[in-house]
């Protein structure tokens, strides 16, 4: 008997699938009311089919049963909030914090949802979006280093052109770009520092310790950004008060205005928008860890069978599990 076989035996005379209540509407959403806790988190998953899936997470399961509350085909707050709201207001009100990460769309849902709960910005996004903009003023640096050894090939090419004896163009002979003291090239530097700016300082190992010293020493303005996302990153990282947080992360704010790179805009636009859902977070510290775990379960599951050719089983395999 093959895999499949075993499956769709599985499916049809072993499992409880065919009387599954929720079966008539799993594709679009599955719904477990009882799974509300008082702290709950928002995100969101793509199934192989490319459809975006809203999820809807109790962590106070650490990610096991009782763990899924609703998984919402979508992400338009419309579509989310009308599931959500089949469960009623009363136990709504019981939610306390949901953690979501900085898509407008998740927080008015939650708004719209939960209107006692507390909205909290995950940390590691907020992170991950200055740690972005500091990659790409890397990238535009690289973009500089790659046009100043054009240029210098062009002119090198051109010396040899212009020579007028075999000797002389010897004597230019063949281009070769400038080694930094670690044998690599300014351009390869600048294409592998990618890491070495995505992540904190004391994970680096001796070579990209080196390798960022040169880095930095090239261009200053990129370690002054660099230090700014260690900064927010050790403002998270105390354990201060939402009030003492607030007055650091003001004046991490105004440093970011004074440095004045066209990188950072959308990292002091979304200050501005979120403050206080991304202080929030030091009331309590959350996350939306369990939700990424969560997520990264889903995607392992789905591997697992190689995409999902059927979605109303496979929600009905996630809810058996996870529900």
């Amino acid at each position: 008997m093959n895999g499949q076989t075993l499956r769709k035996r599985y499916k049809e005379k072993i499992s409880t699938y065919r009387s599954w209540k929720q079966q008539d509407h799993a594709e679009e959403y599955v719904l477990y009311p009882e799974n509300i806790g008082s702290d709950m988190s928002l995100d969101e998953t793509c199934l192989s089919n490319g459809d975006v899936y809203t999820i809807l997470t109790n962590k106070a399961a650490h990610g096991g049963k009782g763990a899924l509350a609703a998984m919402i085909r979508g992400v338009a707050t419309d579509a989310v909030s009308s599931v959500i709201k089949k469960i009623p207001l009363r136990q709504r009100l019981k939610v306390k914090t949901v953690t979501t990460d900085l898509s407008s769309a998740m927080m008015l849902t939650v708004r719209t949802v939960f209107p006692a709960a507390s909205l909290v910005n995950d940390r590691f996004h907020v992170q991950q979006l200055i740690s972005e903009a500091v990659d790409q003023l890397r990238i535009r640096h690289r973009w500089e280093v790659l046009e100043a050894e054009n240029n210098a090939i062009k002119e090198h090419r051109a010396k040899r052109k212009s020579a007028k004896t075999k000797t002389e163009r010897e004597l230019i002979g063949q281009w070769e770009p400038e080694r930094m003291e670690n044998g690599e090239t300014m351009p390869q530097i600048m294409a592998r520092s990618r890491h070495i700016i995505l992540k904190h300082r004391s994970k680096w190992n001796e070579q990209q310790t080196l390798r960022a010293k040169i880095l930095f020493g090239k261009f200053p303005d990129l370690e002054a950004a660099y230090n700014l996302f260690l900064k927010l990153v050790d403002i998270f990282n105390r354990k201060s008060t939402a009030a003492t947080a607030r007055l650091h992360l003001a004046r991490w704010y105004n440093d970011v205005s004074a440095f004045g790179s066209n990188e950072f805009n959308k990292v002091l636009e979304t200050f501005e928008n979120h403050n206080t859902t991304i202080i929030n977070y030091f009331d309590r510290r959350l996350t939306n860890a369990s939700a990424e775990s969560f997520n990264a379960k889903i995607k392992a599951f789905r591997s697992q069978f190689r995409g999902v050719g059927d979605i109303k089983f496979f929600m009905f395999r996630l809810a058996t599990l996870y529900a």
